[in-house]
């Protein structure tokens, strides 16, 4: 007599494959994956009751898009004239020597005809004392001017004074360096630093790299920040200091992050001025090749409400709106689109992993449950034979 058992394990077996085949659309949705696919993103969309706008990069997607920091310095800041660097200043010290024209002077010591007067530093109201000459103003004179002021009212003590002037810079006109510079601290602005350049250079220059290096510099009420690239490549923008300027040199803060099947799921620093799509998953390591859908390249970001009208072509939205940008690499343009689509700071650039990936995931973890009805097969075949 023929034992039904094995028949029945088969039979038991079948049915496990048919309910696990139709299961396979179940699990892809329910297995661990990277994170959404093509469909289930798009499934999100506005145009189907979600809560972002997904939208296809063409050539005017990418015009309207293409927005970088605007950086420039505010019009007082762009016309003020280069400073006279030897105009005293409160807090400055001044050197003077005095020849008379006797052997024995009112300032000169005995056998001597002239007289060294050292380190007089001009006081916050810009003076500074000379005996027999009194309270002079220095503050506001060049060397040369306070020469002949110092000369003509000492020429009524002593007869024919010759007066020298030496000027040494002191805390009165200087300006702060701070930030990624090599040479943080207190300058004077002389005449090789009285520009920006040269105060930038006589801080050691930046510390970080100079492609993505910001300078901002606020001077009372006024800010502005450029590249420093540009402050010695456009004479326009490398505008001349003046006293209490305070100077920040800082690196570039921009970043995106990196999801899906790229070849590093991380938060990226911006290397460059400018970064577009390509660019940015090429610093990942680009697509992985056993992974990633390359139809299904993503950018997600918070659009102004101007930039999101303009994209749209529509006049009636409110604030800033959710933006997920498609690009798909396998169009005949879709490389150079990728190109040219330039990436913001804090966008999210997520690949979708090839659907084929989902359903090899799904067709293993059926693999388990099916071995497993194997198992359970061959072990009541060996239990009736």
């Amino acid at each position: 007599m023929t034992s039904t058992v094995p028949r029945i394990a088969r039979i038991a077996a079948l049915c496990t494959c048919v309910v696990a085949v139709s299961a396979c659309d179940v699990l892809t949705r329910v297995l661990p994956s990277a994170g959404p696919t093509r469909n289930q993103i798009f499934a999100g969309s506005v145009q189907r009751q979600g809560d972002a706008f997904v939208v296809e990069v063409n050539q005017r997607v990418t015009a309207a898009t293409s927005v970088v920091p605007t950086l420039g310095f505010p019009p007082s800041l762009l016309n003020a004239g280069v400073s006279n660097t030897e105009v005293i200043q409160p807090g400055d010290t001044l050197n003077l020597t005095v020849f008379e024209n006797v052997s024995d002077g009112l300032l000169a010591g005995e056998g001597s005809n002239a007289a060294t007067l050292s380190t007089l530093q001009v006081d916050t109201a810009g003076f500074i004392f000379i005996p027999y000459a009194g309270r002079i103003r220095a503050a506001g004179n060049t060397p040369e001017q306070l020469r002949d002021i110092i000369t003509r009212n000492l020429d009524e003590q002593t007869p024919d004074p010759q007066v020298i002037v030496v000027r040494e810079p002191g805390n009165g006109a200087t300006v702060v360096v701070s930030g990624d510079v090599n040479g943080t601290g207190i300058y004077p602005i002389e005449r090789p630093t009285r520009t920006l350049s040269g105060m930038l250079a006589a801080a050691g220059g930046t510390s970080v790299s100079a492609e993505i290096t910001r300078v901002t510099v606020v001077r009372g009420g006024q800010t502005g920040t450029v590249w420093y690239q540009d402050i010695f490549r456009d004479p326009s923008v490398d505008i001349a200091l003046r006293a209490d300027d305070r100077i920040l040199v800082e690196e570039d803060s921009r970043q995106f992050t990196a999801l899906g099947a790229t070849g590093a799921q991380t938060i990226v620093e911006f290397e460059t001025q400018v970064l577009s799509a390509i660019d940015a998953i090429a610093s990942v390591g680009g697509l992985n090749p056993s992974l990633a859908d390359p139809t299904g390249v993503f950018i997600l970001r918070n659009e102004p409400e101007v930039l999101a009208e303009l994209v749209l072509a529509r006049n009636d939205l409110t604030g800033a709106q959710r933006m997920i940008y498609v690009l798909d690499l396998t169009a005949p343009t879709g490389m150079f689109e990728a190109r040219d689509f330039l990436i913001r700071d804090g966008d999210t650039v997520y690949v979708t992993s090839a659907p084929i990936t989902q359903f090899n995931t799904a067709i293993s973890a059926l693999t388990g449950t099916l071995t497993s009805v194997t198992g359970v097969g061959d072990a009541i075949n060996g239990t009736t034979n």
